[in-house]
């Protein structure tokens, strides 16, 4: 057959072909008048070399498994040169894959000291009240709504329900002990690193996640002086991506994971769509003894709730 022909066959360029034939792979016969003549084995051959392509492997370095074909094996990796070969191109690929993890590591370290070094919500020094440097959400966010969807909850009995912390511990919300519990609940917390979904801030209550989080820091001392026993943040992010927030913003507090909403499930609380992902929505539990007390819904500006809840400790001091 012609050399068109045998390249159309085997799925490769006329070009392709000529230059297998200039490292000597293929050997093609010669007609009388010079054409030269290509037949199956040929075939299987240009076949082979393009597989062990698509594997990494250059055509270079098909020479031992060309070689265990042509000495009448049914695969071309049936030789001892054959396996070296696919080990060597397998060290050639790890030692790519590694230089490329560092590097990729070096980038995420590059990026996250970049977006840290100008976050709205550093951690504060030590003794230092840093609540003025969290005054940064938007003077325009959209004000959410009493829509009445956690009218029903001052009364109800916290449902058996166990989930993970950031402690390591598992929390179950209807055995928190006696006193008061408080458990704000909020849609996501960002990270500098990580962008928020689209449209986030047009999202009446959404913004605002992480300045709630330092505003429950700064003031945690005073919810524990005020009557509250144990302070929790809940939401349905994971427990290694809550554990990195609580980490960085130096949170005195656990975190609680609720990936599947069971918690919203369970009481009826309010929840929103976003990029297809259901999320709560912002608002917070004073659980006493087991019970619903009392509920802050809807949250507004998220960045002075905790000193709402402190104010409500305060005006509401257990007998």
């Amino acid at each position: 057959m012609k050399i068109g022909e045998l390249a159309g066959r085997a799925g490769v360029t006329i070009k392709a072909v000529r230059y297998y034939e200039s490292l000597g792979l293929i050997t093609p016969r010669r007609l009388a008048n010079g054409y030269r003549d290509y037949d199956e084995d040929d075939v299987r051959m240009v076949r082979e070399i393009r597989a062990l392509g698509s594997l990494g492997i250059p055509v270079e370095r098909t020479r031992p498994f060309l070689e265990c074909l042509a000495s009448g094996q049914q695969h071309a990796d049936d030789c001892p040169a054959s396996l070296a070969g696919y080990r060597a191109a397998i060290d050639e690929l790890t030692e790519r894959i590694e230089a490329l993890t560092s590097r990729r590591a070096t980038l995420i370290r590059h990026l996250r000291q970049a977006a840290h070094r100008n976050s709205s919500c550093p951690a504060p020094d030590d003794g230092e009240n840093t609540m003025s440097d969290f005054h940064r959400l938007s003077a325009d966010l959209p004000v959410p709504e009493d829509d009445g969807a956690a009218d029903h909850l001052p009364g109800l009995k916290a449902p058996h329900l166990e989930l993970a912390g950031t402690t390591g511990e598992t929390v179950r919300i209807d055995a928190l002990g006696s006193g008061r519990t408080i458990v704000y609940i909020y849609p996501l917390t960002g990270r500098p690193d990580a962008d928020l979904p689209d449209g986030w801030d047009s999202i009446p209550g959404a913004r605002g996640c992480t300045t709630e989080a330092c505003d429950f820091r700064d003031h945690h001392q005073e919810l524990l002086a005020a009557g509250a026993r144990r302070v929790f943040g809940l939401s349905s992010q994971d427990t290694a991506y809550q554990r990195e927030v609580v980490e960085r913003l130096r949170l005195p507090f656990p975190m609680l994971s609720d990936p599947r909403l069971n918690l919203a499930a369970a009481l009826g609380l309010p929840t929103f769509d976003v990029d297809g992902t259901t999320l709560f929505k912002r608002l917070t539990l004073v659980i006493r003894d087991g019970v619903i007390e009392h509920v802050f819904y809807p949250i507004f500006p998220p960045d002075v709730h905790a000193q709402q809840v402190l104010a409500w400790l305060r005006d509401n001091p257990v007998a």
